[in-house]
């Protein structure tokens, strides 16, 4: 007997924040699967906070609707808050208490008594690695391990749905990574993150879908296989042997695998991206690429085949890095699709 479909963690359909004159939030759709890290990925700016601030209750949307496990977030808040926590981009923990009495504090707060919260905080501090500074003011703490404390104190009591808002902001790799390590544990005891970042590998490690958002409008949403699929098959890079076949060899890359080709700074050095409108595979036209150089006596000297990045998607789709957006009068609206299918509106740029 089929078991029913679990209901999405998260809905929203044509959710608006405006403030003033400025629509931060500008028509957002998302739908969230229950039990896994759905990632909303953009630069500083594009709305994310926003989002997360309306989902958990502590924004009223200017326009659309939200739901958290089936409850609005207007009209049935306070059922949204008995199910939800929040990690903002800040440590929100006294920094003048230590570890250990942090997590008391917000224990008994929330309604444990004095054994229980004593258990829940030692245990918690055990798990994130902070059991040796537990009696240490959280002032004298590193930046990670003030992360730590903060994503521990989010769930003191297991939340149904962790947002965690750019929680690994500032932080060195070491510190990131025990941040992820944290993620994936949380997870893994069933709830569901909501993770907004502006690190494009923090959404290829952790999430299994993603949203990116890019001047308060989703403009793309996918698995990562799928988002990569919508800007191309894969990246050809290439040396060649001798530099003054490189005009020739760019020449044939591009009528066999009908891409643009790069040349690089290198002097022999070309790259191009293998688009998807092709039946043939990647491997299979750049096969074809090698082999009609080969029979031309073009000697490459190195080759590989890769997919594109998280960082080649988002330059594709809104036409700047991750670090922050160009002025420009119309967004991109493309949406990965089942088996990497896409559908893009035009696009209109300032100068």
């Amino acid at each position: 007997m089929n078991q029913p479909t679990p209901a999405p963690a998260v809905e929203t359909a044509g959710l608006v924040k405006t403030f003033g004159g400025t629509r931060a939030v500008d028509g957002v759709d998302l739908v969230v699967p229950a039990g896994t890290v759905y990632g909303v990925l953009g630069p500083n700016g594009a709305g994310k906070t926003t989002v997360v601030k309306m989902l958990a209750t502590l924004l009223r949307p200017d326009g659309g609707e939200a739901r958290v496990f089936g409850h609005d977030v207007v009209r049935d808040a306070d059922r949204v808050r008995s199910r939800v926590s929040l990690t903002g981009q800040y440590a929100s923990v006294d920094e003048d208490l230590t570890g250990t009495e942090n997590l008391l504090l917000l224990g008994r707060l929330l309604g444990h008594g004095r054994r229980a919260a004593r258990e829940r905080a030692a245990r918690l501090l055990d798990a994130f690695g902070l059991a040796e500074a537990a009696g240490k003011q959280v002032k004298q703490y590193s930046g990670g391990m003030r992360r730590r404390i903060d994503i521990a104190a989010s769930i003191l009591n297991t939340p149904d749905l962790l947002f965690l808002d750019e929680p690994t902001t500032g932080l060195d790799p070491r510190s990131r990574n025990q941040v992820w390590d944290i993620v994936r544990a949380v997870v893994a005891q069933g709830t569901t993150v909501l993770l907004t970042t502006q690190y494009l590998d923090e959404a290829d490690q952790l999430a299994s879908r993603i949203a990116v958002i890019d001047r308060g409008k989703v403009i793309a949403e996918g698995t990562k296989g799928e988002l990569k699929a919508s800007v191309g098959a894969g990246s050809v890079l290439l040396r060649l042997r001798d530099p003054a076949q490189r005009p020739r060899a760019a020449e044939i890359l591009r009528r066999a695998l009908d891409a643009q080709v790069q040349h690089e700074h290198d002097p022999v050095a070309l790259t191009a991206r293998i688009g998807a409108s092709s039946t043939a595979t990647a491997a299979e036209r750049a096969a074809g690429a090698l082999a009609e150089l080969a029979r031309l006596g073009i000697t490459v000297d190195n080759f590989a085949l890769g997919q594109p990045s998280l960082d080649e998607v988002f330059l594709a789709l809104t036409g700047h890095g991750a670090d922050g957006p160009t002025p420009r009068t119309a967004t991109p609206g493309t949406t990965a699709g089942p088996a990497g299918t896409t559908t893009t509106t035009g696009t209109e740029r300032t100068a």
